[in-house]
């Protein structure tokens, strides 16, 4: 097992804390946005979606155990620089695109009103954006062995800078 360097930062904020972890492509942010909402390429490192209203979309979490769905609130999709969706459960997720001169970098937040469980929460969004990267490249996906429990101190140690 190799264990991945944890990238991920906490950002005070007036509610909470921010969870920021960033990543950067070789590509048009068109392209990278195409990843993040398409269901055809979000199926490859996260889940496939269905469409359930104009506001409500229903993803399948197929690298968790069970692939359950998980229905999500899109409260935000200013294509292709903003995607802000909510779950039920209280999670909040932002997705921002900028790009420079053809590499596109991925701003990924989670908007959070605790820092409890961030052990679990920040390797796991490690994993997945890897995985983003992964299925983007046509390599072989990590495995989620590789970041926990091993990245589980570092997200504990965080203090919102």
């Amino acid at each position: 097992m190799t264990a991945m360097t944890p990238t991920g930062t906490l950002r005070p904020t007036a509610t909470g804390a921010d969870l920021e972890l960033t990543r950067t492509f070789s590509a048009s942010r068109e392209d990278v946005w195409a990843s993040l909402t398409e269901s055809d390429r979000t199926a490859l490192w996260f889940g496939p979606w269905e469409r359930l209203s104009e506001k409500t979309i229903n993803i399948q979490m197929v690298f968790e155990e069970g692939d359950p769905w998980s229905e999500m609130t899109v409260d935000k999709c200013d294509a292709p620089e903003v995607l802000a969706v909510s779950t039920g459960e209280g999670w909040s997720l932002e997705a921002r695109l900028t790009e420079t001169e053809g590499a596109t970098t991925l701003l990924f937040i989670q908007h959070l009103t605790t820092t409890e469980g961030i052990g679990d929460i920040g390797p796991g969004w490690e994993y997945y954006l890897d995985m983003l990267i992964a299925s983007r490249d046509g390599v072989a996906l990590p495995s989620f062995d590789d970041y926990y429990p091993a990245q589980q101190e570092y997200y504990e140690s965080l203090v919102p800078r």
